[in-house]
């Protein structure tokens, strides 16, 4: 049986599908990364099964599903990510291909500061922590350090587990009890992406113009002049100018890295810009 309004099948995802995303997760969220789309082929092979079951198989929905997921870059914390999968799923769930914008946003609002929680704390945290506490044991010959590191990964990974169920119940509950308000959660997610790109532009986009012309012999700084206008100005206007390249029809992210490549090279040759 398929609703017509969300093109589902009705179905509701168990805890052996749970199960399913835990295992596929664990073993191959990385497997498919790559500079086009980063994390997004591995993010779809990890749900493909439950779309499946969701939209039905080989059906346009279940197409559109796909594209959707596939659609911009993702990439996030490896020991978090299963938060938006969670929530992923239950908005597919009930809205079916209605739903696929909040998804979308949501994905792009959540992953950086997932990305940031979960790398700080997993990524570097506990390793550093019970990493040089295993070491240091194993140094003076106490074989009970390497048990310890063993234990850390463990939860570490039962916890990546755990909050697949977590993320899926509270997610039902969102969209069950708060289902009139999506549409503001998707504007809410898709200013926080917004945010979440203007930050990373500022803070790690360094490029400083060279510039300094001599106009009736008083050398003039551009750069003084444009940080003075707009600080982070020109960061700002390369991304600016890359996202352009990405609305362009034939325009890839690969084409688009590799024209960007070739101006910084070029302009660097020139001795027109510099590393900030």
């Amino acid at each position: 049986m398929t609703t017509m309004s969300s093109k589902t099948t009705g179905y509701k995802l168990t805890k052996a599908d749970l199960r399913q995303i835990n295992i596929r997760n664990l073993v191959g969220f990385q497997a498919g990364w790559n500079y086009e789309r980063m994390q997004h082929s591995g993010y779809l092979w990890i749900i493909l099964p439950q779309l499946r079951k969701i939209y039905g198989d080989n059906t346009e929905a279940l197409k559109t599903a796909c594209r959707t997921q596939c659609s911009p870059f993702f990439n996030t914390s490896n020991f978090l990510n299963t938060i938006i999968t969670g929530i992923d799923l239950a908005i597919e769930e009930t809205e079916g291909v209605e739903g696929l914008e909040t998804v979308a946003s949501l994905k792009t609002g959540l992953m950086g500061p997932l990305a940031s929680i979960g790398d700080s704390i997993f990524g570097s945290l506990l390793p550093t922590i019970f990493g040089a506490l295993a070491a240091n044991m194993a140094m003076e010959g106490n074989p009970l350090g390497i048990f310890i590191w063993i234990a850390s990964c463990v939860v570490v990974d039962w916890f990546r587990c755990k909050q697949t169920y977590i993320a899926y119940d509270q997610g039902m509950k969102l969209v069950t009890t708060m289902s009139d308000k999506l549409n503001a959660i998707t504007d809410a997610a898709t200013v926080m992406g917004v945010f979440m790109v203007g930050a990373l532009v500022s803070t790690n986009v360094g490029i400083v113009l060279t510039i300094n012309p001599n106009i009736g012999g008083v050398p003039l700084n551009v750069q003084d002049i444009l940080n003075n206008i707009c600080p982070k100005l020109v960061p700002a206007a390369l991304v600016g100018f890359v996202y352009w390249l990405l609305g362009r029809k034939g325009m890839t992210s690969t084409k688009a890295i590799f024209i960007v490549l070739v101006i910084g090279i070029v302009f660097g040759a020139l001795n027109l810009v510099a590393k900030g």
